[in-house]
């Protein structure tokens, strides 16, 4: 049988022979092959991550991870082996969905490290330096920081201009979005990261408006720009927000307010503890 990366290198043979209407067909067949890339991980998340507070956010079971990590390695090894080539030959939604799984997994890894005994992911790191600087990740042919990962291979130059992402990549910590209990996949990527977001902004204890307010998650302050780069043509993080009225449970004032710029925002202090199960 093929491997996913032979399966790839034949259809991007094909595809630069002109056979355009075949590329088409074997666009979608091809994301739903890459999918199978990601079924060890799902089975790991599904497995080791629980659901708290009414399903809007998660915790990590380290020691479970722990256990099973020889079963982590064989994915990241998996993930390791894909090329550049590979790589560029997939769509967009799986190229970033791939990403995503990637930062989440190395991030899980890189904490094993040294787990139990840390308290936040920042304990990784020195006084001069930063753990998201640290080159942890073997990925696409370099070993990646996971800054690089995601300021870099991600948001860098708005290549996949999806700000939704920062509801999905994980940094092991009680203040960021859920980790979500299966890996991201091509083929259901949109739905994915919508969930993420309705998810994420109905957390009424990290976002919320009360009065003329708008009380939301400093992952807003750090990535607004990310906001109002045009994604479904939004251009602000106001206009942002109110794509998402429903799950920030605005009011008729309270939207009027966001849109016409008069209601004031503030960020709430990010929580850095690990988003350890029992932590």
């Amino acid at each position: 049988m093929m491997s996913l990366t032979q399966r790839s290198h034949i259809a991007l043979r094909w595809c630069t022979k002109g056979l355009l209407a075949f590329c088409v067909a074997i666009s979608s067949s091809m994301s739903f092959a890459t999918d199978e890339l990601h079924a060890p991980f799902t089975a790991l998340l599904s497995k080791h991550v629980v659901t708290i507070n009414d399903g809007a956010s998660t915790q990590v079971d380290y020691a479970g991870f722990r256990a099973s990590k020889s079963s982590l390695n064989t994915y990241l090894a998996t993930l390791a082996s894909v090329s550049q080539t590979t790589f560029d030959g997939w769509d967009s939604h799986t190229q970033l969905a791939f990403l995503i799984n990637a930062y989440n997994a190395y991030t899980i890894n890189f904490i094993l490290t040294r787990y139990p005994d840390l308290d936040s992911i920042r304990d990784l790191g020195g006084f001069f330096s930063s753990p998201w600087k640290q080159e942890v990740a073997p990925l696409l042919g370099d070993t990646r920081t996971l800054d690089e990962i995601e300021h870099t291979m991600i948001r860098g130059g708005n290549k996949y201009n999806e700000p939704r992402i920062h509801f999905a990549v994980n940094c092991a910590s009680v203040g960021c979005p859920a980790l979500r209990e299966e890996a991201y996949l091509g083929s259901t990527l949109e739905s994915q990261l919508q969930a993420q977001t309705v998810r994420f902004l109905s957390d009424v204890s990290r976002n919320y408006m009360k009065g003329d307010t708008l009380y939301i998650s400093k992952i807003f302050d750090w990535y607004g720009d990310d906001f109002a780069l045009g994604w479904k043509g939004v251009s602000s993080l106001n206009a942002f927000m109110l794509l998402y009225k429903d799950a920030l449970n605005l009011s008729q004032s309270q939207q009027k307010k966001l849109a016409d710029g008069e209601a004031d925002v503030e960020f709430l202090d990010y929580n850095w503890s690990l988003n350890s199960k029992g932590k």
